[in-house]
């Protein structure tokens, strides 16, 4: 392991603790919007199976886990062990037999091709460098199934001073030098791998949803 990555590790198990806060701040969803609006879009079935990328402490994954019946399951992945800590916290706390949480990097999939019926990430694929934010699209497109749906979202430019000067702070840290760029440009990252790529304003305002489907028809289950 490199010592930016090790950083970034550190860097994310302390941030675990207040985590939850610093969203709810940046975003104002105090009611939780947007993690259902994110499971909206995902379009999964009741029996899929959903891949949660950088699942922080769970949020998403828990409120496509709450989707689900016994046919189906959700994966929760995470570098991070404190993040994946508090993750398991909030699934034991509501019950969600049908979350598994798996401790990788977003680059690095440990799943065999064509495993889920659709992909999420909220808030934090941009920090993820240049050649590693390109491998990761490449893994997922690897692992999602035909016609299955990728869901990215994040934060858009903070309007308030300090939640600015934090957000760049972050980037600061994780060394994601074109971060700034990713931000401004985000749709362009999946074109390559996906079509009828999408952009839609949260309903919040304060984040954005790019999405891509993965060309041919989806078998659903129930």
């Amino acid at each position: 392991m490199n010592e930016t990555r090790s950083l970034r590790r550190f860097y994310y198990d302390l941030f675990s603790k207040f985590y939850d806060l610093v969203i709810r701040l940046h975003s104002k969803d105090r009611e939780g919007l947007l993690r259902n609006f994110i499971a909206d879009q995902i379009h999964l079935s009741k029996g899929g199976q959903a891949l949660d990328l950088c699942t922080g402490t769970g949020s998403v994954a828990a409120e496509l886990a709450r989707r689900v019946n016994q046919k189906g399951l959700v994966v929760g992945l995470d570098f991070s062990a404190g993040m994946l800590g508090k993750a398991k916290e909030k699934s034991e706390k509501l019950n969600l037999d049908r979350l598994f949480l798996v401790q990788s990097y977003a680059h690095q999939l440990p799943f065999k091709p064509a495993s889920f019926e659709g992909v999420t990430c909220s808030h934090a694929f941009y920090e993820l460098k240049g050649q590693e934010r390109s491998t990761a699209v490449d893994e997922v497109a690897r692992v999602l199934k035909k016609g299955g749906r990728f869901c990215l979202m994040e934060h858009a430019k903070p309007q308030r001073f300090l939640l600015r000067i934090l957000f760049y702070i972050r980037i600061f840290f994780l060394g994601s030098k074109d971060a700034r760029k990713f931000l401004a440009e985000e749709e362009f990252v999946l074109p390559g791998d996906f079509g009828k790529v999408r952009k839609r304003r949260s309903p919040t305002g304060q984040s954005m949803l790019i999405y891509g489907e993965k060309e041919g028809e989806i078998p659903r289950l129930f």
